[in-house]
Order: structure tokens, then C-alpha cells, then sequence
């Protein structure tokens, strides 16, 4: 569970520039400097009287200000729905409360028991309006604020929905607890009434405003006692607690179609594959075999098959370069396309590893539909990458014949992207070397990771079969290859 913390970044007023006398007032003073001393006294006088009377100010502890605003605030969220009613625990710092100066003690611990009601204000100004649950997609009237409390920084009540009930519900506010502003812990209990607990519950939580970076930790407690736990920056949206399979299949369609045109480095891949192959049939074998390529290993890292070791990104992230480096160059120096299927294939279960990095926060959101989740997100990737087909395939295929010849200009493309690739590729590299590899502990965990890897490539390998089955006609040789093959004597 993230601790609650917080730093505050305060907001420097305006100073107004300091004004230039006029000429006459310069004349003015150079004609009266025979009465400076007796206006020197009287000027030193006024500001002692000055200093007398603001002295209490400086000696007394000043409150908080509107002008504070939290840096990194963590709010944790504890929604159950049972019976008629859906219960919402939240905890934010009070040092979110801005614009509320909270009485204080002597001893500069808040006033608990003075502030109540402006706490409950705070509470709806704050978080309140800022809550909007849905039930089966209506959003939920009769928003109830039952109880507020607050807590010490080291409470750890809210590690269960049972002890942080009990914690906002079963003790009074009391001045017994020392809470200081900027460290102390907002615990608020609100209510909704609902139709049923079998409904579908959605939220919106908007809580973003209560720092410059605020992370949510939102937590489901199912009829069954099972927990779902969320944890996003900022506003998510919509979040489907328990989400259908069509509502998680959509989401993560939409979510595969963006990624894959938001990856720059996965579209200069796709466009290497492109530039040589503008036919259907090589087209077809080719984005197929890094289609099922990247399925395999996505699937694979979503079941805990990746490693976890923290040089395995920039690993893959590398290779991901050095994928777009070697297909560049391939085109530039017209080797045989022949089986180029089968390398991108290889390529492709690399790439498989790049987007599981993506959907490591956002699987969070498949409820229990992980499989089609997956599933789901690859057809969203695909039908970006028809998108950029469509649109990549006719392009070439008019500059070619209109603007630059095909093999000139194919060489241009490619040199253009191996540039861009190998600066990539240099970048990460360096990355990567910031890490110490070390061999893997003996160990029946590692027992275990080599059977499941073993299993992998036996996967693997089928599928390659499979697929040197179903395209034959990727291997038969191109014409680009029979075009760049040494002409045959006639005489013979």
C-alpha cells in the first residue's frame, strides 16, 4: 500500500516593480534637504512602532494558507456495495483541505473537535462533488457524508475494509489524537443507495485537483470477500469495477487500435516490412507471422512468463530498435526476401514483449476477463495496423511510380528509418548497459521458469510449422529477387 505523503509547493506573490520618481519630486527633495535630519527621526520612530507592533506576529505560529498547494497526494478508496446501499471509505492528506485554515491547539496540532464542521465542509468542497459512482451506468443520487475522522500518518487502517470501517465509524473525534496539517490523514465514510448489490458499479473519480500529481488506490470488495484493486494517476474516466466481457473487450480493442498508432517504433518496423512488398500475398504471410508472433509472447508476459529483472525492458526495448536497424538495412542492400516471414516473425515475439510493457497498468481494468483481454487488445492492434496499410500500401506505391524510382526511393525510406533506428538503438543500448546481469538462483523457481519456457518454445515451434504450412508461397522466390539475379547466358 503507498504511504501517504506530500510536499507542498507554495505559490510566490506577485511584487510590484518599484517606481522611478519623477523630476519633480527629485527637485522637490534637493530643495528641502535642510529638513532631512528632523524627517530622518521622525521616519526611524515610525519604524520601531512598526517593528513593536508587528513583533506578536512574527513570534506567533502562522495557520495554514490558501496558498499551499500538496505535491504528490495518494488517495486510497474502499468501495463494497451490500444490500440497499454501496459504501465509499476514502482517505486523502489533510493538507488536500486547501483554502481551510482548521483551528488549532497551543500546540499547533489541529483542533479535532473544533473543527468538525468545517472538516465536513472541507470534505464536500474537496471530495464529495468529486465522487460520481454508477450503478449499471446511472449515476447514483442520495450521496450521504456519515461520518469523517481523522488519523495519525502511521495509521494502517485502511489496509482492510473491515479495520478502516471500524476506524471512521467506531471512535468519535477527539483532541486525543495529535494531527498536524501537513501530515495528518482524512478518513471519510459517504453512502449511496442502490437498487441492488448484483448491479454494475462504475466510478469517476475526479481527485486529480487535490495536488499537482495525485495517485488513486481504488479498491472492490466483491460479495464473495475477493478484493480488485486499481491504481492510476491523475483521472482514469470510467472505471468498470467488475466489468462484462463485451464492456472489457471493447475497452481494450480501442485500447490496442491507439497503442499501436501512438508506437512510432512499431510503425517504422511495420513500414520496413512494407517498402519491399507492396503484393497482397507477401503482405498477408508477413504481418500475419508478426501478428501471431507478438500474440504469443503478450499472452505469455500477462501470465508471468517474462522476467522480471529490471534489465529485461531496456533488453527488449533494444532489440525493438535493432528489429527496425537490420529489416532498413536488409531493404537497402536487396538481399533475398525469401522466408522474410520467418525473421519476422522472430522480431515479432520481441515486439510481443514492448507491448506487454504497456498493458502492465492497464490489464488492472480486464476484471476477470484476462484471456479475452488480450485477445481483444492484439484485434485492436491489428486493425491499426490494416489502418496504416491502407494507407501506407497506396503511398508508396504512387511515389514509386510517379515521384522517385522504386529502388531509389526504397533505399532513401529504409536509410531514412536505419538512421532513426540506430540512434534508438544507441540510446537504449546505453541504458542497458547501466545494468549487472547475474545469474539466476538454482532453485525450484528457476525449475519452474525453464519447464514454462520449455513449454513456450515447443508453442512456438508448432506455430512456425503451422505457418510454413499455410504460406508456401512466402518462400517461392520474389520477383525483386529474380530482378536482381545474375542474367542467364542465351548461348546455352
Amino acid at each position: 500500500m503507498h504511504p501517504i505523503s506530500s510536499r507542498r509547493v507554495l505559490r510566490q506573490p506577485s511584487r510590484p516593480m518599484p517606481r522611478r520618481p519623477s523630476s519633480a519630486s527629485r527637485v522637490s527633495s534637493i530643495g528641502c534637504e535642510q529638513n532631512r535630519p528632523g524627517r530622518d527621526r521622525r521616519r526611524s520612530g515610525a519604524a520601531w512602532l512598526g517593528l513593536v507592533l508587528l513583533a506578536p506576529m512574527l513570534v506567533v505560529p502562522a495557520g495554514p494558507t490558501a496558498h499551499e498547494i500538496p505535491f504528490d497526494v495518494t488517495v486510497q478508496a474502499i468501495v463494497r456495495a451490500e444490500g440497499r446501499r454501496l459504501q465509499m471509505l476514502v482517505r486523502v492528506p489533510l493538507e488536500a483541505m486547501q483554502d481551510f485554515s482548521f483551528p488549532q491547539r497551543p500546540d499547533g496540532y489541529i483542533d479535532v473537535e473544533a473543527s468538525e464542521t468545517m472538516l465536513r465542509d472541507a470534505v464536500m468542497v474537496w471530495v464529495g462533488d468529486e465522487l460520481n459512482v454508477y450503478e449499471n451506468d446511472t449515476l447514483l443520487a442520495g450521496q450521504r457524508l456519515v461520518a469523517v475522522q481523522v488519523s495519525e500518518p502511521d495509521d494502517r487502517s485502511f489496509a482492510t475494509y473491515e479495520a478502516a470501517l471500524a476506524r471512521i465509524t467506531d471512535q468519535p473525534m477527539s483532541n486525543e489524537t495529535d494531527v498536524a496539517f501537513d501530515t495528518g490523514l482524512l478518513d471519510i465514510l459517504f453512502e449511496y443507495p442502490i437498487g441492488s448489490a448484483d448491479s454494475n458499479f462504475s466510478t469517476n473519480l475526479t481527485l486529480a485537483r487535490l495536488g499537482l500529481r495525485t495517485i488513486t488506490v481504488l479498491r472492490l470488495v466483491l460479495p464473495d470477500g475477493a478484493v480488485r484493486a486499481f491504481e492510476y494517476t491523475g483521472n482514469a474516466g470510467l472505471i468498470r469495477l467488475d466489468p462484462r466481457w463485451h464492456q472489457a473487450a471493447l475497452r481494450f480493442v480501442a485500447l490496442g487500435f491507439e497503442h499501436i498508432l501512438d508506437g512510432i517504433d512499431h510503425l517504422l518496423f511495420l513500414a520496413c516490412l512494407v517498402i519491399p512488398f507492396r503484393r497482397l500475398g507477401p503482405l498477408v504471410a508477413i504481418v500475419t507471422s508478426f501478428t501471431v508472433a507478438h500474440s504469443v509472447t503478450l499472452i505469455a508476459s500477462a501470465f508471468n512468463m517474462a522476467p522480471e529483472a529490471p534489465w529485461f525492458p531496456p533488453l527488449v526495448e533494444t532489440i525493438i530498435a535493432l528489429s527496425i536497424v537490420y529489416m532498413a538495412v536488409e531493404n537497402i542492400v536487396g538481399v533475398k526476401l525469401r522466408r522474410r516471414w520467418l525473421i519476422t516473425f522472430g522480431f515479432g515475439l520481441v515486439h510481443g514483449f514492448g507491448f506487454s510493457f504497456a498493458l502492465r497498468e492497464t490489464l488492472q481494468f480486464a476484471g476477470s476477463h484476462l484471456l479475452m483481454s488480450l485477445l481483444s487488445f492484439n484485434v485492436g492492434v491489428e486493425l491499426g495496423q490494416l489502418v496504416v496499410l491502407a494507407v501506407l500500401v497506396p503511398a508508396l506505391t504512387l511515389a514509386f511510380k510517379h515521384i522517385v524510382p522504386e529502388r531509389i526511393g526504397a533505399v532513401l525510406l529504409s536509410a531514412l528509418v536505419a538512421h532513426t533506428g540506430w540512434h534508438w538503438m544507441t540510446e537504449r543500448g546505453a541504458e542497458l548497459a547501466l545494468y549487472e546481469l547475474q545469474a539466476p538462483t538454482v532453485d525450484f523457481a528457476l525449475a519452474v521458469t525453464v519447464l514454462q519456457w520449455t513449454v513456450l518454445a515447443a508453442v512456438i515451434a508448432a506455430l512456425i510449422r503451422v505457418m510454413a504450412f499455410v504460406f508456401p508461397q512466402a518462400d517461392a522466390p520474389s520477383p525483386d529477387d529474380v530482378s536482381r539475379r545474375a542474367p542467364e547466358n542465351p548461348g546455352r
